[in-house]
This record gives structure tokens, sequence and C-alpha cells, in this order.
């Protein structure tokens, strides 16, 4: 059986993939700074203590490891772009220094691949409308955004014949909170379903297990097929008209829906890369499927 070892395995992103790979036969192995709370996953998972710290050795994680997805990021909490705080350099050290660290371990104890998730930030501003692709040139606005594409560019830097090394740029990622408490969107509805004024916004969107699911794949790809070692992932282009649409309609509410946002400037990921691979991301059924839970 391939073990996996995810670091990061209890935070939002970490569950679903952890849980993903649970469904598909995986011996999964958690990293993170703490034990997981008691019915975090749907079954026993193995555990073992993972931090960004550069200056630990954490050789004996990686010991009989077949594959490290890296999902660990330590920041503010609510915040990653701007989740320094006051602190860039702490954070600079523990994001991209631990995790080179992390990468370097992997690559020492003959784990043969490795899955980076990196961030749609990455891309920075782009000319309005303009398509997003894996060869776009990048232009990071924020300190996130710019440790995100250095931690890539070290990852690849470090690839082998017996080290395959993946990173996918994942977009905003919605879906069940678990035991975190409220989720991305519970502020949004709340003033929606109490008449309060909503603004106009467009992002994009991909659930937790589409996110996993595209992990998995890259986990079980040719190596041939993982040529350049960077994907896109994300599902759709929504604003916030459109999704308080769908809570309008399974709760009946009357208030008025927000203004709709320009999403013909924003700039949408070409997933086409991914999708090469055999991923099928829910769409809005999927989305509209979500909101009915996370409104239960």
């Amino acid at each position: 059986m391939t073990r996996v070892l995810v670091s990061g395995g209890t935070g939002f992103v970490g569950r679903f993939i952890v849980e993903h790979l649970l469904a598909r036969g995986y011996d999964v192995l958690v990293g993170a700074r703490a034990l997981p709370a008691p019915a975090m996953f749907s079954r026993p998972v193995a555990f073992v203590p993972l931090t960004l710290d550069p200056d630990v050795d954490q050789s004996a994680a990686f010991r009989g490891v077949d594959h490290f997805v890296h999902a660990a990021f330590q920041h503010v909490a609510g915040r990653y772009r701007g989740g320094e705080g006051g602190d860039p350099e702490g954070f600079r050290r523990a994001n991209l220094d631990g995790s080179l660290r992390l990468f370097k371990t992997a690559r020492h104890e003959g784990v043969r691949r490795c899955v980076f998730l990196s961030s749609r930030a990455v891309y920075g501003e782009q000319p309005p409308g303009a398509a997003l692709l894996e060869e776009t040139p990048c232009h990071p606005q924020s300190l996130y955004g710019a440790l995100k594409l250095e931690a890539e560019q070290m990852l690849s830097g470090l690839a082998t014949d017996a080290f395959a090394t993946t990173s996918l740029r994942v977009t905003g990622v919605y879906g069940p909170c678990g035991h975190e408490g409220a989720h991305k969107w519970q502020s949004l509805f709340d003033d929606y379903l109490s008449g309060r004024a909503v603004e106009p916004r467009a992002g994009t969107e991909v659930h937790g297990d589409d996110v996993a699911s595209a992990v998995r794949l890259t986990l079980e790809a040719p190596v041939g097929g993982l040529s350049a070692g960077v994907f896109n992932v994300s599902d759709i282009l929504i604003d916030n008209n459109a999704i308080l649409a769908i809570v309008r309609d399974l709760t009946g509410c009357g208030h008025a829906l927000p203004g709709r946002a320009a999403v013909t400037a924003f700039n949408a990921m070409n997933t086409g890369k991914i999708k090469a691979l055999g991923w099928q991301p829910g769409g809005f059924g999927r989305l509209r499927e979500t909101i009915g839970t996370l409104l239960a």
C-alpha cells in the first residue's frame, strides 16, 4: 500500500486531501504540529509531529513514506495574503526556509514524489480579462505570493529521475469547514440574510475535494505526464450576486441581491493541463449542493 505523508493534514485544505486519499486506499500519515481532534477524520489515521522550523531534523517522519504532499502553511489565523502580520522575516523563515528543509529531507529519505500546494497569488496583476496559463509570467504582489513562487522554483530545482516534483497553483477553496467553526462565506451569508449591504465581488473557486482529486492525479500520473511540474487548479468564476442567488433560492429570503461584478475583467485560470490528467471538478452543481450543506 502506498504511504503518503500530508503536512498540514489537520488544516482546512489538508483535511480534504487526507479524506480523499483514505477513501481511495492510500495509507495516509498526517503531519501537523498537534494531534488531530478525535473525530476530525472519518476513520483512524496515523499521526507524526511535523513543523515548519528549518532548524529541526525531521527525517524520521519521512521514513517509509512513498509520497509527500506539502499543504502546511504558517500564517496569522484567517489570513493568507497578509498572513505575515508584523513578522515578515518569521513568515519567510517558516514558509520558505521551512518548506525547503522538508523538501530536501523528503528527497534524502527516498520519497518518490512531492506535491506542493501553491497559489494563484503567484500570478499577481495581469492584463484585465487575460486567462492565466501555467506559462504566464508571474508578478506576485504580496509576500504570500512571492514565497509560494520561490518555493515552487526551489522544489523544481530539487527534481531528479527518482524524485518527481509538482506544484499545484490553487485558487480560493470552499467547502464544509469541519471542526474549525465558521465557513469562508459565513459573514457573506449573514450579511445577506440580515438585509445588510453586500459589495459586488468576483473570484475563482474550487471545492476542497476537487483540490484533493488534483493532488491524487499528480501522484498517480506517469512521470512523463508531469512536464514542467506546475498545474492550475480552479473550477468556477463566480461573483457574490450568483452565490447569494443560490442562497435566496434555497432559503426563500427576499432581500435584494448585490449588483453584478465585472467578471469579464477577472483573470480566470486555464485548467486544461490538469484536466488532461483526467481531472473533473464539480462545477456549479457541486457549488449549489455545498451551499445547501453550509446553510443547513
